[in-house]
């Protein structure tokens, strides 16, 4: 990719939106040459950029991603020889293209704003590729395709119908779910929001707007959470001793299962090595008036001074499974990042099954759609670890339509609840410790 200066302020010169559409190139450069997460990088790239400035750099930055493939086809569908894939005539195009097919902008001003980001460039090549695009009528498809490397890969693992699941739940950003600190609270939420319930604690509601201005936000009564995400933590509060007993959660920032394990009456130490997100962590606890132990402390060094009822290893990982949301990994998390993570939680895994008690409860979760990051890791560890037997749940703890494995894990899919808004890709097993 070319090479930007992330420091250089706005063009004083610029067509009137084109600042944004820079810091949505400096956006796109960050995830696809050089692999940062699309939010790590949104503060440097946006810094020049203010207000609904910095929310649009975004919106195109994450359509541009979404559907990166079929904008892409488009593009080389008219030129005589396809652009090189780092070339800012196509990065221009992009952002052009993805603003008047996807984001509804007058297609001059989608053109007017990005000819800018190629002074002293092909001008007239991307002039003339995005007249004859638009003119043509052509329309992306529905369904966007996935990056083909990516849909062989979980094609060979689940199949064409996981795949083509995927690719319909990436069309469009999801909805936003709620987990309730009162379960009993769940038909007053769902009617003050406006959504509907999955199961109880759970509310989803369609087009949100600003998070922090829905009612109950600053009450702490509910936190942002996918429905998938909950359901680590449900897993072990459905085990909970009397009175609650100790749950220690682990890469525990920024807190949604945290949150959860202190509203069903655990004492939980809550610990993560970052602490940007620890402060995201205490932030929700102070909002939500729940309260843990916050330990700020590298996993793999750091050790409780005895043993709990409960762990839940949240475990670092590709994130694969949170492309709606996050569609950047779809291009930026590769086989050696996916094989780097599967090493990192097989240590962590191996070392923290020393830190529950016998008779007590580990749950082990990833956000990844990848069965090295899930199924791999179980087989490994309970074949290392024969003081481990999986714990099976009951369906009734799982929202209807997210199946219990017949080995004994929860395996959420692209395509499950999709007649209900969909959920993230999580792998989820329950074990208890002979006692």
């Amino acid at each position: 990719m070319p090479r930007f200066n992330r420091d250089a302020p706005a063009d004083s010169a610029d067509a009137l939106g084109t600042p944004s559409r820079r810091a949505a190139l400096r956006l796109l450069d960050a995830v696809l040459r050089r692999g940062e997460p699309l939010e790590q990088a949104l503060v440097a790239a946006t810094r020049h950029v203010y207000g609904p400035d910095r929310g649009l750099a975004h919106a195109i930055a994450a359509e541009v991603l979404r559907r990166l493939p079929d904008l892409d086809a488009l593009i080389d569908s008219v030129t005589e020889r396809p652009l090189p894939d780092d070339a800012k005539a196509r990065m221009a195009l992009r952002i052009a293209l993805v603003q008047a097919l996807v984001l509804g902008t007058p297609h001059h001003a989608a053109i007017a704003t990005v000819l800018p980001l190629v002074d002293g460039g092909p001008r007239k090549l991307v002039h003339g590729v995005f007249g004859a695009i638009t003119r043509s009528g052509v329309l992306l498809p529905e369904i966007p395709a996935l990056p083909p490397l990516v849909e062989a890969r979980w094609d060979a693992a689940w199949g064409a119908e996981m795949a083509e699941g995927a690719q319909a739940a990436i069309a469009a950003p999801p909805p936003l779910d709620l987990t309730l600190a009162d379960p009993a609270e769940t038909d007053h939420w769902a009617a003050e929001l406006g959504g509907i319930s999955l199961m109880p604690g759970h509310v989803r509601v369609a087009d949100a707007g600003s998070v922090t201005d829905l009612p109950g936000f600053a009450e702490g009564r509910w936190w942002v959470q996918d429905i998938a995400a909950s359901i680590p933590a449900r897993l072990l509060a459905d085990r909970a001793p009397a009175g609650g007993g100790a749950a220690i959660d682990l890469c525990a920032a920024p807190g949604g299962k945290t949150l959860q394990l202190a509203a069903a009456g655990f004492h939980v130490a809550a610990v993560d090595v970052s602490n940007a997100r620890i402060k995201r962590l205490r932030e929700n606890l102070f909002r939500t008036r729940l309260k843990a132990e916050v330990i700020a402390a590298d996993v793999l060094t750091w050790a409780p001074d005895q043993p709990a009822d409960a762990l839940l290893i949240d475990a670092p990982c590709s994130a694969t499974g949170i492309f709606r949301r996050h569609p950047d990994v779809l291009h930026r998390v590769h086989p050696p990042i996916i094989e780097e993570m599967a090493l990192l939680q097989a240590r962590l895994f191996a070392r923290a099954a020393d830190w529950v008690k016998p008779g007590g409860t580990l749950v082990f979760a990833t956000c990844s759609l990848e069965t090295q990051e899930g199924e791999v890791q179980l087989a490994r560890f309970l074949r290392d670890r024969p003081d481990y037997a999986i714990d099976a749940p009951d369906a009734a703890l799982l929202p209807p339509g997210v199946p219990v494995h017949a080995d004994g894990y929860v395996r959420t899919l692209p395509g499950m609840l999709v007649d209900r808004g969909g959920c993230d890709g999580f792998f989820i097993v329950r074990l208890r410790r002979d006692g």
